[in-house]
């Protein structure tokens, strides 16, 4: 049997991958202006583009064989909803629904779950107050083994459940303590400093790890590749591997693309003006994969 679920790693050649365009999330213009200040978007992004660049995105999704599901408009979430990551985790026992440290986005998980439901993908279990988790503070190290980033978005109560959730699927679940950096009202995730592009090698943002988990990585046979603090705040440390050696970035990192190429990384680029930078949510934050495999 064919599964058609199971992501508990994060390189392996994304096969089923959940996304939410623009013109269900963001709806309209009218929308757009009305909330992305109440959501503490960095700029209000033009409706019109934003679908322009969408398509970009879903267009390298489906040239590497990515089967795309769309995820429905939904009156009750909010522009973030266009971040499909963050509302839920895919184990290979199935989805894990998240409780949202944001608590503009508390609807998410519900919106997802009717959606998994329809195609026939079981539910886990879900994160439970006083817990809470987002997706992307979740990094796979590998099959067995993942790190969860503790933070304003994700506390130790809700990687307990987590842990608790996962059971034998997994050897160990590694918290890893995130800083204070810009705040609780920013959007500081375990995946904004850690971005794996093989299973032997990942792009960090080393200044903002602890120094026990990069030594983790390193130990753990990984190469880290280093963003420069110019490429930080352009989102130059959030890129999706579609692949192994084969991953989507924002344009405009252009160290960071130089960086992976001459490792040998084939190097996908978007215009991320609109879905992304305004939003703080990336490549890897607009899509939640729901099946990863070899074959």
């Amino acid at each position: 049997m064919i599964n058609s679920y199971g992501c508990q790693n994060m390189v392996d050649p994304i096969r089923r991958v959940l996304v939410k365009h623009p013109k269900d999330a963001y709806q309209n213009q009218i929308k757009l202006n009305k909330q992305s200040s109440q959501l503490n978007y960095l700029g209000v992004p033009n409706f019109d583009k934003a679908l322009a660049d969408y398509e970009t995105l879903v267009g390298l999704l489906e040239s590497s064989g990515a089967e795309v599901h769309y995820l429905p408009g939904n009156d009750s979430t909010t522009l973030d909803s266009i971040y499909t990551h963050d509302p839920c985790i895919v184990s290979n026992g199935g989805v894990i629904l998240c409780n949202m440290g944001k608590r503009d986005r508390l609807s998410e998980p519900s919106a997802s779950e009717t959606y998994f439901q329809s195609i026939d993908i079981p539910i886990l279990g879900r994160i439970e107050a006083p817990g809470t988790l987002e997706g992307g503070d979740v990094v796979w190290i590998n099959e067995r083994m993942v790190a969860v980033g503790e933070g304003y978005r994700s506390n130790a109560e809700g990687i307990r459940q987590f842990k608790t959730l996962l059971g034998n699927l997994v050897e160990k679940v590694i918290t890893v303590p995130l800083p204070h950096w810009t705040g609780p009202m920013e959007c500081l995730h375990l995946m904004s400093n850690v971005s794996p592009i093989d299973h032997d090698l990942y792009l960090v943002y080393s200044r903002l790890l602890p120094v026990f988990f990069r030594q983790y990585l390193i130990d753990s046979g990984i190469e880290l590749l280093e963003v420069p603090d110019e490429e930080y705040n352009s989102m130059g440390c959030n890129v999706l591997a579609i692949a192994p050696r084969k991953c989507i970035m924002i344009a405009g990192n252009p160290t960071i693309q130089q960086q992976l190429e001459a490792k040998g990384v084939e190097v996908h680029i978007y215009d991320g003006s609109e879905i992304s930078l305004k939003g703080t949510g990336g490549p890897t934050c607009l899509t939640r994969p729901f099946l990863r495999s070899e074959s």
